[in-house]
């Protein structure tokens, strides 16, 4: 039996985030039948200091020799590096993902991926013209929940799927919880719902109604877009958003809607109790599928077909499905999976999310920030580089 192989991470930054994905990566990947692959990490670096990045390491490292440093730019430089995990605010994802490929580094960067469509399509550019791996990550999209989903959409078990609606909305005061500085609602962070968590509404939308499809049948969407500004910072707070592709899956004989949505003040699951039931419906010709929130972590979902579409006079019963984490893990190991894998392979992209349908969900973001009035300062939605942003050492 081949001993599996080592992969090499090196973390970009040490928040909350960059410390639940190291947490992650050393739960035994056996536990979830991972046998060809298992993880290290042998360098961290923080933007504020080296002390950071050794406090870091000391409460989430257990690999036996891993560096630290106090910028970005020695840790590109790292050659014990294969891949580099980018953990920053997504106001920063340009300019730190532009370091390291200029640096020849592979890199699963956070989501969203970009404060904009341009700057994706730039890095996109320069990682395939540097022969690098590049990734996106939206983790949802590779939980073996998410899998299932969309295999049970091109295998037809829904029929056509004719509507998506998807909702990711935290719900409380923003001005007790945020204030104007915290990242959530800070314009100079790209801060505000779309991009930090209506990307997951989106996510469910694309990878149901989009990624399913034929290459030659994803189409751009049609996009009605409303949005409600934050009078703390003018950040987004509530946004709204209905689409329409041209080509339902899994025939294409029909278009499809959808309607995404995510808000700082109301909630996707007031009570934390999953009491208003599901985050997700996908909804079908045949059946619909059903899935308990959040939309970013769900662990269960329920299809519901049509009471007439089994033997005349039956009613075909509800398919429950619950899903878990092995190892008590966040999910977190699943994206890291790929990217190791697509890095091992030679690829240059991960088939889950490629960079053609990365940009395309940019792009749609991009219209609805239009629609909505939501520029943020031109430091952050620049594509020159490089560009010293605030907070941020190389």
């Amino acid at each position: 039996m081949t001993a599996p192989k080592p992969i090499r991470w090196g973390i970009m930054a040490t928040g909350g985030i960059a410390a639940t994905f190291v947490k992650d990566l050393f739960i035994d990947p056996k536990l979830r039948g991972t046998n060809d692959i298992v993880h290290e990490v042998t360098a961290v670096a923080s933007s504020s200091s080296k002390s950071s990045a050794e406090s870091f390491i000391s409460k989430y490292v257990k690999t036996p020799s891993c560096a630290a440093y106090g910028s970005y730019a020695e840790l590109v430089k790292d050659t014990n590096v294969d891949l580099l995990y980018i953990a920053s605010p997504h106001s920063h994802h340009f300019q730190n993902c532009m370091l390291a490929l200029t640096h020849d580094k592979h890199i699963l960067c956070e989501k969203s991926f970009t404060v904009n469509a341009a700057q994706a399509r730039l890095l996109y550019k320069t990682a395939k013209e540097r022969k690098l791996f590049l990734m996106e990550a939206v983790w949802t999209r590779y939980f073996p929940l998410s899998i299932e989903i969309r295999e049970a959409i091109t295998s037809g078990k829904l029929g056509d799927v004719l509507r998506v609606v998807a909702d990711n909305s935290f719900g409380g005061s923003p001005e007790d919880k945020f204030g104007k500085d915290h990242r959530m609602v800070n314009m100079d962070l790209a801060g505000g719902a779309l991009l930090d968590l209506g990307i997951y509404s989106l996510t469910w939308v694309f990878q149901c109604l989009y990624h399913t499809l034929p290459a030659e049948k994803r189409c751009f969407p049609k996009i009605a877009a409303q949005m409600t500004h934050y009078p703390g910072t003018g950040a987004d707070e509530h946004t709204t958003m209905l689409l329409q592709f041209p080509h339902a899956p899994p025939t294409s004989t029909h278009p499809s809607h959808a309607m995404a949505s995510t808000g700082l003040r109301t909630s996707t699951d007031p009570d934390r109790r999953n009491t208003t039931r599901p985050a997700i419906r996908i909804m079908g010709t045949k059946g619909e599928i059903a899935v308990d929130g959040p939309a970013f972590r769900p662990m269960s979902y329920r299809f519901i077909p049509y009471k007439d579409s089994g033997e005349p006079g039956s009613t075909p019963p509800v398919e429950d499905r619950e899903f878990s984490f092995p190892g008590n893990g966040h999910g977190m190991y699943y994206e890291a999976d790929e990217a190791a894998r697509c890095w091992k392979d030679g690829k240059l992209e991960s088939e889950g999310l490629t960079w053609e349908e990365s940009t395309v969900i940019m792009e749609v973001m991009d219209e609805v920030r239009k629609q909505g009035g939501l520029k943020h300062p031109e430091s952050i939605e620049t594509t020159k580089y490089p560009v010293e942003l605030p907070g941020t050492k190389r």
